[in-house]
Order: C-alpha cells, then sequence, then structure tokens
C-alpha cells in the first residue's frame, strides 16, 4: 500500500524589516574576501596565459603567506587592495564614519606590511607588492616584472628594492 508523502507546512513570515545603515555595512564587509580576489584571479590567470606556471598560492612556509610564490625563484608576489593597504598611487577614500577604528586598522595593516617586507629582506628573498590600481591600469607591465624577476634578478633591482 502506497503511503502518502507528508510535506511540511511553513508558517507565512512577515516582511523583513528594511537594513538600518550599520547592518548594510557590516553585510558589505562579511562578503569582503582574503583570498582568491578578483585582482588576484586577474593576475594569475594573466601569468597562466604567459607561461609563468609553478607557483604556490597562499604558501603557509613563506612569511605572510604571499597571495603568489615563487619558492624556487625565492619570489613571493603581493597582490594589495588599494582600499585596506592605502594605496599610495591611487590615495583611495577614506571612510567617514567610525574614523578612529579605521585609522588604527590602516595602521596596524601598514605595520604588517612593513614586517613582512623586512622578513623577507632577511631571509634573502625578494618581495613584490602589486596594487590593484596597477592591474587595472597596466597588467602588462606587472607580467613584464615578474617575467623578468623570475627569470632572474637583475644587480639594478637591488638598488631599487
Amino acid at each position: 500500500m502506497a503511503t502518502k508523502k507528508r510535506t511540511k507546512k511553513y508558517k507565512a513570515t512577515a516582511a523583513a524589516a528594511p537594513l538600518t545603515a550599520q547592518e548594510k555595512t557590516a553585510r558589505y564587509m562579511r562578503g569582503n574576501k582574503a583570498k582568491n580576489t578578483i585582482p588576484e584571479l586577474l593576475l594569475r590567470s594573466a601569468l597562466w596565459e604567459n607561461g609563468l606556471r609553478g607557483y604556490r598560492l597562499h604558501w603557509r612556509k613563506a612569511p605572510g603567506k604571499p597571495d603568489i610564490c615563487y619558492p624556487s625563484r625565492r619570489l613571493a608576489i603581493f597582490v594589495h587592495g588599494c582600499f585596506w593597504h592605502r594605496c599610495p598611487h591611487c590615495q583611495p577614500a577614506f571612510p567617514k564614519s567610525n574614523q578612529p577604528f579605521w585609522e588604527e586598522k590602516f595602521r596596524r595593516n601598514q605595520q604588517r606590511d612593513e614586517r613582512y617586507k623586512m622578513m623577507y629582506r632577511e631571509a634573502g628573498w625578494h618581495q613584490l607588492v602589486i596594487w590593484e590600481c596597477q592591474l587595472r591600469d597596466n597588467l602588462d607591465g606587472c607580467i613584464t616584472l615578474i617575467r623578468e624577476l623570475h627569470r632572474g634578478v637583475p644587480p639594478s633591482w637591488q638598488v631599487a628594492a
């Protein structure tokens, strides 16, 4: 004898109240990612298309887990978002609300970036920071720079770094 499937009956819910500005901001901030961001994916696909393969993603053995790392070449590439790391090229706008929080947040981010820079220098690695706006404006130039560093570091690079 066939039995009837039971179906759940849900209560009709009332329309949700509109979100406050603080709730909207919290929702947007939860959407920010640390890995596989759009600029990072753009650079990785360009590296792949140009034959610069063999990199490691977020390699844990390197300080700061760089976004892209060539361990055999001792080259670490960080793709920095202009807003979060305070890009010196495009100088993004500063948030207008809760300024003490944001000042502290950005200061800590910049201190962490400087700390990693020193760690790489002491370890004999080469660290390359590519900004989100640089990828947007000159992706081919970024790929050319990475290709040259991948081949071998010229003596002039030591002076620039």
